[in-house]
C-alpha cells in the first residue's frame, strides 16, 4: 500500500501536499485497521488468564496495574500473580499496584519457581471465582534463550489446570526502541505465541512509528497503548486517532 503511494508520487498523480497527506492517511489506516482489535474477555473462561511478557524497562508492571484498573471498571473481578520472582523489589512493586487498584495478589518468596507461583495463583483464582488472572513474568532480554524457555514452562504448567490457558499473551513493547522492538516481538512470538501487543511510552519524543512496522511485519492485534505513568494514561488502540496524531506531529505539520 505504501509502495502504491510512492508510485503515485513518482507518477505525479497527487496534485498537492494536501492530496499527498490524504493518500498517506488512507494508506496508514489500511495497514493499522486490521490490528485494531481490543482485548475481549471471554466470560466462559473463568478465570481468563492473561500472561504479560516483555523485557525490563518497557513498563510491564505499570501496564498490569493499568489493565487491572480498566478491567475492574468493566466490572470484572481481577487477581494478580507475581511471577517475577528474580528482580529485586518486583513483587513489592506489583503489590503497590494491587493495592492501588484494589485487587488481590498471589506471591511467594524471592527466588521461587515462577511457574509454581502462577500455578498457585490460578488455583486460588478458581477457588475464589475470579474473572481475570493477570500474571506478571520476569523481564528478560529476548536474546536470553533459557529465560524464554521459562515462559514456555509457565504456559505448560498452566495447561495442567486449564488446557486453554493462557488465554491471552500480552507483549509489552517500548515505542521508542525502534527496530529492537521488532526483534523482541519476533523472539517472544516464537517462544510463546504472542496474542496481543501493548505499546508503551507513546508520550514524550516517541512518535510511535514502530507501531506501523509491527503491524506490517506481524499483523498481531494491538490491544492497548500507554502514554504516561498515571492510571488514566492507558487506553484501547485507536488506529484513526493514532494516524491523525502521527501525521500531525510529522515534519512540516508542527503547530
Amino acid at each position: 500500500m505504501l509502495a502504491e503511494l510512492h508510485g503515485a508520487v513518482a507518477r505525479s498523480e497527487l496534485a498537492d501536499a494536501a492530496a499527498l497527506q490524504q493518500a498517506l492517511h488512507a494508506a496508514l489506516l489500511a495497514i493499522l485497521r486490521p490490528v485494531e482489535r481490543p482485548l475481549e474477555i471471554d466470560r466462559s473462561r473463568k478465570p481468563f488468564v492473561i500472561l504479560v511478557v516483555g523485557v525490563n524497562g518497557t513498563g510491564k508492571t505499570t501496564t498490569i496495574g493499568k489493565l487491572a484498573r480498566k478491567l475492574r471498571a468493566e466490572r470484572h473481578s481481577v487477581m494478580l500473580a507475581a511471577g517475577d520472582t528474580f528482580r529485586a523489589a518486583a513483587v513489592e512493586q506489583l503489590a503497590v499496584w494491587a493495592e492501588r487498584t484494589g485487587v488481590p495478589m498471589v506471591s511467594q518468596a524471592a527466588g521461587a519457581d515462577p511457574a509454581a507461583v502462577v500455578f498457585d495463583a490460578l488455583q486460588s483464582a478458581r477457588a475464589r471465582g475470579i474473572d481475570v488472572l493477570i500474571a506478571d513474568t520476569a523481564g528478560r532480554l529476548h536474546t536470553q534463550s533459557h529465560l524464554m524457555d521459562e515462559l514456555a514452562k509457565i504456559a505448560r504448567v498452566l495447561k495442567r489446570l486449564d488446557p486453554e490457558a493462557p488465554h491471552e499473551v500480552l507483549l509489552v513493547l517500548d515505542a521508542s526502541l525502534g527496530q529492537n522492538a521488532l526483534r523482541q516481538a519476533e523472539r517472544f512470538h516464537r517462544a510463546i505465541g504472542v496474542t496481543g501487543i501493548v505499546v508503551t511510552k507513546l508520550d514524550g519524543t516517541a512518535k510511535g512509528g514502530i507501531v506501523i512496522a509491527i503491524a506490517r511485519r506481524f499483523g498481531l492485534p494491538i490491544r492497548f497503548v500507554g502514554v504516561g505513568e498515571e492510571l488514566e494514561d492507558f487506553g484501547i488502540f485507536d488506529a484513526g486517532a493514532y494516524v491523525d496524531g502521527l501525521l500531525r506531529t510529522a515534519p512540516g505539520n508542527a503547530q
